[in-house]
Parts: structure tokens; sequence; C-alpha cells
């Protein structure tokens, strides 16, 4: 099923709507926005200067630290009393990116995640359980306004409480789960726990995940604890929160919504603009938005973007799953890692569990990595050369695809951290002074 006629819209129709609310919302920042004004005088450029796409590259880029430095709301092209609606970031490193939404863009938001929720699988005669957790994080309102258009029924669950979330699952008749992939195989691990069988004691049938990355060998995990079909969506708390785009049934890719966000790809070292299919930073254009609109907002994530219509019959652009952030990148004697590739590696060993964590430290002038991993069957602990077999096997495996030689740490089932929220994958002690 597809909820929006724009999601089968033509290329050139696509590119003409699109041409048009960019030009409004670049008169619209120029005018209202004294950050964006002045970015754009120092380049020279006047709203009337964008007559093509092609004037997108053109535009300055936008990065978080704009909305920390105009905190709280100096990027706002609204006075407050048109805002109904504000969220924000932690703020754990320093100030908070604070949004804001006016009725139309909680219209806009609304919209979109029936979208996504839709495009996933999910209907009228769905039972939608949200395990986010709900309030300043846009990722349980989101999916819980969008889920509620589609007259899906939701469970306001939050997130934690584990043991609570399982039973409330089972008594309702869940059928739909929305959370980050890593508390997903939390809560199957802890149905187990409970004596429960997900697959066939519980009626689950959809999850949508998002909130963190996550890879392909991960959803064969949350596939198989739950027998469900599993997606995942993407956004951020400054572009709208979820609902940029979302996977369909084809798996090929994340469909973005494309009258709302225009993307790019640029290489994060030239900024250079990159072609479809490249593999590069995303960077995101809203061209809705009215209380906080942005211009080439750079997400940090690494994805490439393909304008093939898809088998589903969309036509709007997908993006590739993302392969990590630029932000989060681990460079360990020259050579560039990102998480996600370890967890890749990780999870296509026999005998470990899906939880695991990344410790890098210095030793003298050398970066050094370890990595402690769980074990699925505790029994493995008896046999000294099992051990030192599965230890060998993961190092020759990180060694052969990666390119690392990492220090393997093996762990009783259920003994490393758990994540209600978006989960902790990497200490990195180089950064302690």
């Amino acid at each position: 099923m597809i909820w929006s006629t724009y999601e089968t819209m033509a290329r050139d129709q696509m590119e003409a709507l699109q041409l048009e609310r960019l030009q409004q919302t670049v008169r619209r920042v120029y005018e209202r926005v004294p950050h964006y004004r002045a970015k754009l005088d120092e380049l020279g450029i006047k709203p009337e200067d964008i007559t093509s796409l092609d004037d997108l590259k053109r535009l300055p880029l936008t990065v978080k630290n704009d909305l920390r430095d105009n905190y709280p709301f100096g990027l706002f092209a609204v006075p407050q009393k048109d805002v109904v609606r504000y969220h924000a970031s932690s703020g754990t490193t320093g100030k908070p990116t604070v949004v804001g939404y006016t009725k139309n863009d909680m219209d806009t938001w609304t919209e979109l995640i029936a979208r996504i929720v839709t495009m996933a699988g999910v209907t009228a005669d769905d039972t939608a359980q949200v395990s986010f957790g709900y309030g300043l994080f846009t990722g349980a309102f989101g999916l819980h306004q969008g889920l509620e258009r589609v007259g899906a029924s939701v469970i306001p669950m939050s997130s934690g409480n584990t043991e609570k979330q399982i039973m409330i699952m089972q008594d309702f008749g869940t059928t739909t789960l929305i959370g980050t992939p890593s508390y997903g195989l939390h809560m199957a691990e802890v149905a187990k726990s409970m004596g429960l069988d997900p697959k066939k004691d519980l009626k689950l049938k959809w999850g949508l995940f998002g909130g963190e990355g996550s890879t392909e060998a991960m959803r064969r995990e949350l596939q198989d604890a739950w027998g469900i079909f599993a997606t995942e969506n993407y956004g951020m708390s400054e572009l709208i929160g979820p609902g940029v785009a979302g996977e369909c049934k084809a798996l090929t890719g994340m469909h973005i919504c494309e009258d709302h966000f225009i993307p790019e790809i640029i290489d994060p070292e030239t900024l250079e603009v990159l072609p479809p299919g490249a593999v590069g930073e995303l960077v995101i254009t809203t061209i809705t938005k009215e209380a906080l609109p942005l211009l080439r907002y750079r997400t940090k994530d690494i994805t490439s973007l393909h304008y093939e219509t898809c088998d589903c019959g969309r036509t709007t652009v997908r993006m590739s799953k993302i392969q990590g952030r630029t932000d989060d990148m681990l460079i360990l004697g020259g050579v560039n890692i990102f998480p996600s590739q370890i967890e890749e590696v990780l999870f296509n060993i026999e005998g470990i569990g899906p939880h695991y964590q990344i410790k890098v430290f210095k030793k003298g002038y050398l970066d050094k990595i370890e990595i402690d991993v769980e074990l699925i069957d505790a029994n493995l602990l008896e046999s000294f050369g099992q051990l030192e077999a599965l230890k060998q096997n993961i190092r020759s495996r990180l060694r052969t695809v990666l390119g690392v030689d990492a220090k393997i740490h093996l762990h009783e089932p259920r003994t490393l951290a758990r994540f209600e929220g978006k989960a902790k994958r990497v200490i990195d002690m180089r950064e302690v002074k």
C-alpha cells in the first residue's frame, strides 16, 4: 500500500515542486533568520538568485553547532506564539539543540510518519507498542501521531520496565514493535527469560526500528528473535524527527520524502557534491518546515542515494543503509573503521550474541582496540580450547575483513550492559586526558 501520491510522482514533477519550495524556503530564511541572512550576504546570494535545483550547492551548509550557537530560538523563522511543540536533544555535551513546530509542521510530521509506517506494512488493523522514551526526544511522539493517523491502535509504553513491556505485549496483542534495534534485541532476550517463545506466544508481525545505526546482521537477529518483518526508518530532531525516510517491503533502501526534503551527498573533506550512487555524507535541506527551516544540514551520516524506481512502485530517491557517521569513525593506526563494520563481522560469527562493546586506547604511541563480546552458550566457558578457538576466529575475521588486530574478551550471557535508548557501543579512552 502507498499512502500518498507524492511517493509516486514523476521525477520532473518532483523536481519542479522541490524548486518552488526551495525558493520559498530561501526567501523565508533570508527575511526571518538573521543567521542565514548574514551567511547568504557573505556569499553574495539573494533569494532571487536561486533559479534551479543546481543552485542548491551555492547555499551555505548548516551544522549542529549553528543550532547550539543560536540556542534556544535563534534559528526559528516564526515568533514563539506560533510554536505549538518543542523538542530538544539531551545536551549531554553542551547546550541542547532545540527544535520547534508550528501547527502546519505538526500536520506535516504526522503525515510523513503515516507514509513511513504504511510502507513498512502497518495498517489500521495493527496495534503498535511504542518503546521509545517519551519526552524531549522526538522518536516516541513522532511515531505515535503518525500511527494514529493510519488508524492503528497505539500503546504509549515508553522505554524501560522491560518485563512489563512483554506482559503488555502479550495481553494487548501487540502486532507492531517500535523502538531502537538494540532495545528490541534486549526485549526478546527478556521475553525468553520469562519463559515465552516470542514467535509463538506473541502476535508481533512488524518491527519498525530507528534512533541508532544498525546492520543487516542485526536485522536478521531481530527477525529471528521475534519472527517479525523488520524495517528501518530515518530522521533526526533537527530535520523534523523520524519521518525523513523509511524502508518499504522491498528492502532496497530507505525512501526519502522528497517533497519535504532535498538530499545531497557530499565529500565530508572537500564538501564537493557527489553524483548519485557515490558514498559520502548526507546533507538535507528542509523545504516545508515553518518553525525551523534548515539549509543544507550536515547530518554526519555516511550513505549513498539511488534514484531508480523501486519494485514497490515508489519513485522517491532511496538512501542506502547508514554505513557510519563521520563523527564516530575510528582511526586505528591509519585505518578508518566504523563500529557498524565491526558489528557486521561479529554478528556473522556463530556462538556469540548480539551484545558487544568496543574499547579503544593508546599503548605508548600505538592505538589498541579491545572488544567485549557475549557468548550465547555459557557452557563454552568450561572448555578452554573452544574459547581460544572462538577468540582466534573472531580476531582472524576482523583482520581479514577490516585489517585490524583486536584483543577479544568473551563474557557470560547477559553480563554486558543493555540499553533502553541508543546503545553506547564505543568507549574511546584516547580522549581521556
